[in-house]
């Protein structure tokens, strides 16, 4: 068994493309009933849990995750189908791809980049630097410098079949010190500072024992920038550097909405708000999680998938009154639900946490040791609590200006100890507007040990409440940093063992999602992924299962790099989008330069996309079509 030692695809990536595929269930009338209006289905469920258990044990399903090869002819897809692949792009740009792909394929360039830039805007001059960038490497990757310099490029997009996902890319320039004294400046509570600073110093441990340690800030990883692939970073400066962002956002939105008929638009939620909220929320929902799977092993019910364990509610009430917790829990359950079967399961036990709590009274977690219930800070000062409800409202303020532009708001996934929070707050957001039509796109990495529980009762819930599952299966952007991160402050390493064994996962939560489209015509997924065989697993499953038909629409495959998208998706029914990204090139070409850095392992590996622009190239010139204009 290999060593999981690459990016986040790194085993086939000389043998791939990265891609965006979307699968959207166009349903019937829309499921807009609340929760009340929709009991619950005992038979259904099981049915699904049946279904998911049997991919645990090696039936069919689980096959096909683990040898997509195996699992049927594959639907009709030739990857290497040049002049299909590259009718949107005239020969120069094919010959750009080329020559920045080999020289991004020389360590010397990648490793000393940031001293040839320096040195080439000192001779050069900031703006013929800047036009040599647009020739070449930010040409490459980026679409423009602003929202109305990118629609020419959406537009085109648009007219060969493929949708665009936007994403303002620029990064702060700042240094290490910097970026470090930001983050622990804003990941750590006045209220915290201030308890600390009043114990004795032979007490203070006390308090840090208090915390988990992977929820608190630790300087040696406090920037956030290193070990990521892919994935722009942001830093918390104050509620002013917030609403800029939230207004870049919504820029970003209307470019989208005014360009495109079904666009997409990227935000990353630690650009809204104060990253404190998010590592101390986390932390509580991860612990109430783990207090459930204790209550449900105390009953007989360990080893189980997550939905399918039960809490005795009449139990639970008397173990939560012995350590503390005040009011009927029973009737709150049972008043919640149309049956009360007298049990309870995660999804239940969840709703626990909602939004009409204020949200210092949320931080409060089971201490089974002890036995009581204690709160996980003293308190939150009266500032803190109003950053943490202004990230909320900004996220509202998004979502709405989505709704009016006609635009799906896609919510980027981030570390493991802010990503708990990330995704509950996204699931909120959908449980309200996801009603009549997917939104809201919240995002799984399935490099994560815990992806496919989080996909499973996530599909469940939007079942249940009868709302538009919609989400992007990424295999994940941090994997060195959480596991250095892991290993040296001393927590479980939350990424799967190997490669293989998330690209199990991510065919086990794709396979379920397939699944939940054809059962409802309810469900919706993004397939982001650079591996060539997933992409093909994809078609297999859709094919195989699905039966593909009207009822869903047409698409293409398009590259996550500027590199060809599959000239023959579109043949079996894919709407496919390209990741466009944007600003200005002295504010971008950071964030580029350190994906550069970062992507070494995939830009030196890309040898299949280097082959094939040079078959199109070699066809062109062999068939008198160099001169080859795109025609929209």
């Amino acid at each position: 068994m290999s060593r999981y030692n690459g990016t986040h695809a790194a085993p086939s990536m000389s043998t791939s493309t990265s891609r965006l595929m979307f699968i959207n269930a166009k349903a019937g009338p829309a499921l807009a009933r609340s929760a009340a209006d929709l009991p619950f289905k005992p038979l259904y469920l099981s049915r699904r849990l049946r279904s998911s258990t049997s991919a645990t044990g090696g039936g069919a399903e689980h096959d096909s995750a683990r040898s997509p090869g195996r699992d049927g002819p594959a639907a009709s897809v030739d990857f290497d189908q040049t002049q299909r692949a590259y009718k949107s792009k005239d020969s120069l740009e094919l010959l750009r791809s080329l020559v920045v792909f080999k020289l991004c394929s020389y360590d010397f360039l990648v490793e000393k980049n940031t001293e040839i830039m320096t040195l080439g805007k000192k001779i050069l001059g900031q703006r013929a630097f800047d036009q040599l960038m647009k020739m070449t490497f930010y040409g490459q990757f980026v679409a423009g410098e602003d929202h109305l310099a990118i629609r020419p490029l959406i537009q085109k997009n648009q007219a060969f079949g493929v949708g665009s996902v936007l994403d303002y890319s620029v990064e702060e320039d700042i240094s290490q010190e910097e970026a470090e004294q930001k983050e622990m400046d804003s990941c750590v509570s006045a209220a915290e500072k201030e308890s600390i600073g009043k114990m004795p110093c032979f007490c203070s441990h006390l308090w840090e024992d208090h915390r988990e340690k992977k929820y608190k800030a630790h300087k040696q990883f406090s920037d956030r920038r290193g070990g990521v692939t892919g994935a722009r970073t942001y830093f918390y400066a104050d509620e002013a550097k917030c609403d800029q962002h939230m207004e870049t956002f919504i820029k970003c939105i209307k470019a989208s909405g005014g360009s495109s008929m079904d666009g997409f638009s990227a935000i990353k939620m630690t650009a809204l708000g104060r990253p404190q909220f998010l590592l101390q929320f986390s932390e509580v929902l991860v612990k109430w999680r783990q207090f459930f799977s204790f209550l449900a092993s105390q009953q007989g019910g360990d080893g189980t998938e997550a939905l399918e364990q039960r809490l005795e509610l009449k139990q639970l009430q008397e173990f939560l009154t012995t350590l503390g917790a005040k009011g009927d829990l029973y009737g709150w359950f049972t008043g919640k639900k149309e049956q009360s079967p007298g049990t309870i399961d995660m999804l239940d036990w969840n709703s626990l946490i909602d939004d009409r709590t204020k949200i210092s009274d949320l931080l409060v977690v089971p201490n089974v040791e002890l036995g009581e219930l204690e709160p996980l800070l003293k308190a939150f000062t009266e500032e803190e609590e109003k950053q943490m409800k202004r990230m909320l409202q900004r996220m509202d303020v998004l979502v709405k200006h989505a709704i009016e532009n006609g635009v799906r708001l896609m919510v980027d996934a981030e570390q493991t100890y802010f990503q708990p929070a990330i995704s509950r707050l996204t699931l909120e957001m959908q449980r309200l507007y996801n009603k009549d039509k997917p939104v809201i796109f919240t995002t799984y990495q399935c490099y994560l040990q815990e992806a496919y529980d989080n996909v499973t009762m996530d599909v469940e819930l939007s079942r249940r409440e009868g709302w538009h599952f919609a989400a992007k299966l990424v295999r994940g952007a941090y994997m060195y940093q959480e596991r250095e991160r892991a290993k040296d402050i001393g927590y479980e390493d939350p990424i799967n063992p190997d490669y293989e064994s998330t690209n199990i996962m991510y065919h086990r939560c794709l396979d379920y999602v397939l699944d939940e489209i054809a059962l409802t015509r309810n469900a919706n997924v993004m397939v982001a992924s650079h591996n060539e065989d997933t992409v093909k697993h994809t078609l297999r499953r859709y094919a195989f299962f699905l039966n593909i038909s009207s009822s869903f629409t047409s698409c293409h495959f398009f590259p996550f790099l500027p590199v060809p998208p599959s000239p023959t998706a579109g043949q079996a029914g894919f709407p496919v989008y390209k990741y466009v990204p944007y600003g200005p090139v002295s504010e971008v070409m950071p964030y580029l330069s350190r994906r550069a850095q970062e992507n070494r392992g995939f830009m030196k590996g890309a040898l299949k996309e280097r082959e094939l622009l040079w078959k199109e190239l070699k066809r062109r010139l062999a068939s008198g079509e160099l001169l080859h204009r795109p025609v929209l």
